[in-house]
């Protein structure tokens, strides 16, 4: 433990301790430490950095040199850890609203599959589960920016919770119409009432975002959190769903995940002290108008394609009981190279991810043109590690053309680009894989698609330095 230093006192000499407390006043003698031997540059690692190198704490408080927080009233200094991800969860508040939101986010990989094979089981009709399912999407891609809209206006907690339950209702309620056999236009009513559920994903970023507002390092590894979050839950989420209506009966997926979905959200809306506060009405208008919004929500649309034909491409390839596993490996891959990206330091431009995930996405066709499926599930191993570095980028500019009263709005439309160019991508997955001269055929489509939003990203000159 340090030793103390004298002060002067109008009372004599007294002790003071070794480390300031936040707040302190100045007039207080400051630490002294001997010059540094770390590297400098903010990387030193609990050796000292020299004099007036002194950072601000995560938490907002002083850290005095060698990354260690103000000591408490015993006077020993606390470690920070050294992890850039348990730093972001040292901060109150963060491990609730988290903890809250995954719960909430995983039965967004679950309700569709469970929906496909619920109906597929009742009437013998995967064109009808398929067109169902559609209708969901379709409604949802329509509210889904109004919903983010009253978020802004009003608040997460206040439009989060009745927006959660009416879409649990029209889960409960085509339940119902399923298993009671009802006329099948009521399938396609009741499935276009799930569309009011909220993006879960948008408003942890937007939590993140206001936490985080003058820590843009921070908020990058944040950002990469939730990117991994994402690829893990879609990954997850069919598995799960798939396991409970086999083994259980057919509703027991879309059950399930209405209870997750409610309770989750129920426990995120409840963690009021990390909610971004409602920003003043402005006159700023849809997110849409502000400039260089519509062509970077054209790369997120072929960016989307990337995703929907590579699954329809792979499903089409391996046709089995194995096709499963093999497309978690491509999100097994983006979960992975998306945390190790949020540990980086560096400046990135979004075309440089987009151009790394174009010669990526050639190497699942290269691997499927052997024939060998091992050869292809190492080749969607390596194509997943170019998704998540390519969203988080996107992402991130997202959030800094958006003003903060519109910032869910911002984040909802650019989800919603992404689902509507993962619908165009499986149509023409499929229709590629249909037509295909030869089975690797449609490995192609993707590549092409990353082509184009790299061409898109150039010759609008979106996804400019960043610092990340």
């Amino acid at each position: 433990m340090p030793q103390p230093d004298l002060i002067l006192t109008p009372a004599g000499p007294a002790l003071a301790p070794r480390y300031r407390a936040p707040g302190e006043p100045a007039d207080r003698p400051a630490p002294t430490t001997a010059p540094g031997r770390g590297r400098g540059r903010g990387r030193g690692r609990g050796r000292g950095r020299g004099p007036g190198t002194d950072r601000p704490a995560p938490d907002g408080g002083h850290r005095p040199p060698g990354g260690r927080r103000p000591a408490p009233e015993d006077g020993t200094p606390a470690a920070l850890p050294r992890s850039p991800y348990l730093r972001l969860f040292s901060l109150p508040g963060t491990r609730a609203f988290t903890t809250g939101n995954l719960i909430a986010r995983l039965p967004v990989g679950m309700f569709g599959v469970s929906a496909v094979i619920m109906i597929a089981a009742a009437h013998d009709s995967y064109a009808l589960a398929g067109a169902v399912t559609a209708t969901g999407m379709a409604s949802g891609a329509v509210l889904a920016p109004w919903i983010a809209r009253l978020v802004d206006r009003y608040g997460q907690s206040r439009i989060a919770v009745p927006a959660t339950v009416y879409a649990v209702l029209g889960h409960l309620v085509l339940v119902l119409c399923v298993h009671g056999r009802a006329p099948v236009w009521t399938l396609f009513a009741t499935a276009a009432l799930t569309a009011t559920a909220p993006n879960t994903g948008g408003m942890s970023r937007a939590r993140w975002a206001h936490l985080l507002r003058d820590r843009p390092d921070e908020l990058h590894t944040a950002n990469a959190f939730e990117q991994a979050a994402d690829e893990l839950c879609y990954m997850l989420g069919p598995v799960v769903a798939a396991f409970l209506c086999s083994a259980l009966f057919p509703e027991a997926g879309t059950l399930t995940g209405a209870v997750l979905f409610l309770g989750g959200v129920l426990v995120f809306a409840a963690q009021r002290s990390t909610e971004p506060p409602v920003a003043p009405r402005t006159a700023t208008g849809s997110p849409l108008r502000l400039p260089g919004m519509v062509p970077l929500l054209a790369v997120f649309l072929a960016t989307g394609a990337v995703f929907g034909s590579m699954e329809v491409g792979a499903l089409a390839f391996v046709d089995g009981p194995v096709a499963g596993p093999v497309l978690a490996l491509q999100a097994a891959g983006s979960c992975a190279a998306g945390l190790f990206y949020g540990r980086a330091r560096r400046t990135a431009r979004l075309r440089t991810c987009l151009a790394a995930m174009s010669v990526l996405m050639t190497v699942p066709f290269l691997a499927a043109s052997t024939g060998s499926l091992l050869a292809l599930a190492a080749g969607l191993l390596v194509a997943g590690m170019a998704t998540a570095p390519t969203m988080v980028t996107g992402m991130g500019l997202v959030q800094r053309m958006t003003p903060p009263s519109r910032l869910n709005e911002g984040m909802t439309l650019a989800v919603t680009a992404l689902l509507g160019g993962i619908a165009v991508g499986s149509a023409t997955g499929g229709w590629a894989a249909d037509h295909a001269p030869f089975a690797s055929f449609g490995f192609l489509v993707p590549a092409t698609a990353a082509a184009l939003a790299l061409t898109l990203c150039a010759a609008t000159g979106v996804g400019g330095r960043v610092r990340t």
